[in-house]
């Protein structure tokens, strides 16, 4: 545990609370393409979106209106509305994520923030929570050719452009949805933690396969240093 060199965390849930956003701004995505308020369809698609937390949002949407021209209508008004949001103040950092963050940084491990959203919703909470700088990558589906969670593809991009660890398994990733854990279990991950500041609970963690399921990422120094909280 004490040779983790590069850590991937994931941010709405892990790093980032945003106060159950996503499904605001999916009721905007849905209202673009007509879906009525408190119908069935509506229900069946909102419950799809919270299963998928994690998931890269414009795959969620093609699941959802199968025709890429409507999932894309979706997915730029589903943006626009949670970056309106984001604007308005309603999000913040899950308590002691950036102390966290400068812990794991001070003792010589590199982070990566990564996202389900479009690079324009990462940059906008980047800005709002002043993290631009804390630290040197940050990544969405698209820097990693278009393939969100649960593919492995942001974790290996992470890996290949630090080039901060020489094995896979000195890589850490960590998230709150079961498709943080298999993205992280796929890329070959020496650490896969769940914790549980979002969308997902330890039973669907563990059975996606974490290997430490924590209270919040608060615990991650700790852990990364060979000290398994209890």
């Amino acid at each position: 545990m004490t040779d983790i060199r590069l850590l991937v965390l994931d941010m709405a849930g892990t790093t980032v609370a945003d106060g159950g956003l996503v499904e605001r701004a999916f009721a905007a995505a849905a209202a673009e393409l007509g879906v009525e308020p408190g119908s069935a369809d509506h229900a069946e698609k909102l419950a799809y979106v919270r299963a998928t937390m994690g998931e890269s949002k414009i795959s969620v949407f093609r699941h959802l209106f199968g025709e890429e021209s409507l999932a894309e209508r979706a997915n730029s008004a589903f943006e626009k509305a949670y970056a309106e949001l984001v604007d308005g103040g309603h999000v913040t950092e899950i308590p002691g994520a950036r102390a966290a963050v400068e812990e794991l940084r001070a003792d010589g491990r590199t982070v990566v923030l990564t996202t389900g959203f479009a690079r324009v919703t990462q940059d906008a909470i980047l800005d709002t929570l002043g993290w631009r700088e804390l630290v040197p990558l940050t990544l969405c589906p698209a820097d990693a050719g278009g393939r969100g969670r649960p593919y492995p593809d942001m974790v290996l991009t992470a890996f290949l452009r630090t080039g901060a660890a020489d094995d896979v398994r000195q890589v850490a990733v960590v998230g709150d949805t079961s498709y943080d854990m298999l993205s992280g279990v796929r890329a070959g991950a020496g650490l896969v933690g769940g914790v549980l500041t979002g969308a997902h609970q330890e039973a669907a963690l563990r059975t996606a396969g974490a290997t430490h399921v924590l209270g919040s990422v608060v615990e991650l120094p700790a852990l990364v240093r060979g000290v398994d909280p209890a």
